[in-house]
């Protein structure tokens, strides 16, 4: 193994904007300016080949900062490509709460923590710093799996003041990422929401859905369940660079058609738009969904928080150094000058002139295909609280 450099953290916040005539740092490739990122972090493309983030710097919360460095002895070409490992965790409780008042429900699942499709923008990838683990090539890599979930979520259900209301699943990350088809964690999860006649939302990147086509249609046939797929490109390569792992355009289309010919309720979610890089597909794929069955529409503009800003900028980088400048120059005038806005009814789709266009171009073709006209209404009465295991039935 090579040597690992150890230093405190004491590196200050990149700039707004790259800077000009810095040295010592990774250089973009075009005369306009350099991105403030130490070369070390960076991933030889051998190890990281089919993933989305090209460094894996240590999480923000760590007290010191590691990078590999050569000895001199071609280390470095030595170290292994990166695996997928995921560890089993036991959560005490399943249903996460929340009480954001721009979204659209106030309760979720997250079967997994890291995610496997390796989306560079994610904006759950800050959270594996509450791992000890990186945002880049950690959370794609380094998974955890909730085994246990669906007694979890049955013992949950079961507590005689829940009151039913929309689940949603995939807010965070993908519950149809690839390892799903060795762990069946949502699988497991459906059967319970199905058999207690529960409403449950569902967002997603991956063809697998279909897999619990035989769960869904009943559902959907009383009211229960609507599937959101997320659809950032048409552009088969600029989605294999930006979400390595995740199904094709194609397959997430043809996933929205055999969901909508089941009579499942479908929605599209162009999310994120990307400034300069995606935006000029939008209405092309709400064409395409629409023609595939969707009937609803949403979008989110993209997010940078945390970690993230740095990895986006190294993709870029890598990728596409040419408009690296002038997308983020407009994410920031979307979000007052900054890489990004928390603020509540502010973060999802930002504010500003280019942000009030992508917002109208949006709604204008919606209104021409008729999404969002009739939004399906999920059905909470049907609930019925399922009995634990070992649990006594009711006598009326």
């Amino acid at each position: 193994m090579p040597p690992i450099k150890m230093s405190a953290k004491s590196r200050p916040a990149p700039p707004a904007l790259p800077p000009q005539g810095f040295s010592g740092y990774v250089h973009d490739g075009i005369d306009e300016g350099i991105v403030e990122l130490p070369a070390q972090s960076l991933v030889a493309t051998d190890r990281r080949r089919g993933r989305g983030a090209v460094s894996n710097s240590s999480g923000r919360f760590e007290p010191v900062s590691r990078v590999s460095e050569d000895d001199g002895w071609d280390s470095l070409s030595d170290l292994p490509a990166f695996k997928t490992v995921v560890t089993v965790e036991k959560p005490k409780m399943i249903i996460t709460r929340n009480q954001s008042p721009d979204i659209s429900f106030d309760r979720s699942i997250n079967p997994y923590r890291g995610c496997e499709h390796g989306c560079v923008y994610c904006f759950a990838r800050p959270t594996h710093a509450y791992m000890g683990l990186s945002a880049g090539l950690d959370f794609e890599t380094r998974l955890f799996a909730k085994h246990g979930a669906a007694a979890l979520l049955e013992r949950e259900l079961s507590v005689k003041a829940y009151q039913p209301r929309m689940i949603a699943i995939g807010t965070n990350t993908d519950p149809y990422q690839p390892i799903e088809r060795e762990h069946k964690i949502m699988r497991e999860v459906l059967e319970v929401l199905a058999k207690a006649n529960h409403p449950v939302g569902i967002v997603t990147k991956s063809a697998l859905v279909l897999r619990d086509l035989d769960l869904l249609a009943p559902m959907a046939a009383k009211g229960l369940v609507k599937v959101a797929l997320s659809v950032t490109t048409l552009d088969a390569k600029l989605a294999r660079q930006m979400e390595p792992r995740a199904a094709t355009p194609a397959k997430r289309l043809d996933a929205l058609r055999q969901l909508s010919q089941a009579g499942v309720p479908t929605m599209v979610m162009v999310a994120p738009i990307i400034p300069a890089l995606n935006d000029a597909e939008i209405e092309d794929i709400l064409d395409c969904a629409r023609t595939a069955g969707a009937r609803e529409a949403g979008y989110v503009l993209l997010r940078l928080p945390h970690e993230l800003r740095d990895l986006f900028r190294e993709w870029l980088l890598e990728h596409h150094p040419g408009k690296l400048r002038h997308i983020l120059s407009l994410v920031q005038s979307t979000r007052g000058g900054k890489d990004y806005d928390a603020r509540w009814g502010v973060r999802q789709t930002g504010e500003g002139a280019y942000a009030g266009l992508i917002g109208k171009r949006f709604q204008l073709a919606c209104q021409r295909l008729g999404l969002n006209k009739n939004r399906s209404k999920l059905r909470n009465d049907l609930f019925v609280p399922p009995v634990p295991q070992g649990g006594q039935l009711s006598l009326f």
